[in-house]
């Protein structure tokens, strides 16, 4: 096992930031976490999909399971049912990123789906096998979090670990461990929507930071007592805002 961990999350397309946490991760002591949401939203999810992949594929790097991970997969089995909602959520980012821009007028749904399957088989399946969560030491890595009415937060089901957020957020933990994860921006959680540091309550932490909202990506390396950095790199552009 590495000394280190060095944890990033919901990335949304934002592959300047991406870069940016990626060139102080050290693979020779860092186990890189990749705490999912990589896509939607922000303009380059392919190339954030893609570095995220290698990344596994090169370094060994975890890449979470997130909500939008999972909603891209869903819009490419239903494509005409999930359609509506996933361009709504920020999937034409990434329908355009992956295509071409002015793909989602150009062709329905279902032909969107049969274009991004066949051209990206090998992504795909990498999508569908990423892990819910993953455990070092005393910490839990996490997109949304755990169902901590659970007597054993392993039992959380698939959906609560990409998808829960306040019941999660205001319950009790007792599960022994830290669990850290995104999905909730922390200027949410900090409850003034503008504070992007990082959230911490009751052995929990929220990293995402809502850069693609004008907030920031975290890169925060921890060893097995605690935070020893947090890195913070800022979305100076302000919020990403897409064409609908």
């Amino acid at each position: 096992m590495k000394p280190y961990v060095y944890a990033i999350s919901d990335i949304h397309g934002m592959y300047d930031l991406f870069e940016k946490a990626i060139a102080n991760f050290d693979p020779q002591r860092h186990q890189l976490i990749l705490i999912g949401d990589l896509i939607d939203r922000g303009p380059r999810s392919k190339e954030s999909l893609l570095l995220g992949k290698k990344l596994v594929e090169d370094y060994g790097a975890v890449y979470l399971m997130g909500n939008h991970e999972e909603y891209l997969l869903d819009f490419l089995k239903s494509p005409e049912e999930v359609g509506p909602m996933y361009q709504y959520n920020g999937g034409k980012q990434t329908v355009e990123s992956l295509l071409h821009k002015g793909a989602w007028e150009e062709y329905s749904p279902t032909e969107i789906a049969m274009l991004i399957r066949s051209r990206y088989k090998d992504l795909v399946a990498f999508l569908q096998e990423r892990p819910l969560y993953y455990e070092w030491g005393p910490y839990v890595f996490v997109h949304a979090g755990v169902d901590l009415t659970k007597k054993d937060w392993h039992q959380t089901s698939a959906h609560d670990f990409v998808w829960i957020r306040e019941a999660f957020h205001r319950a009790k933990n007792h599960t022994g461990k830290t669990i850290v994860f995104g999905h909730t921006i922390t200027p949410a959680l900090h409850g003034d929507m503008q504070t992007t540091d990082l959230w911490q309550s009751d052995h929990k932490i929220g990293i995402d930071g809502g850069a693609v909202f004008g907030g920031s990506i975290h890169g925060v390396i921890f060893d097995k007592d605690g935070i020893l950095q947090d890195i913070e790199y800022q979305n100076l552009q302000g919020p990403w805002q897409p064409d609908i």
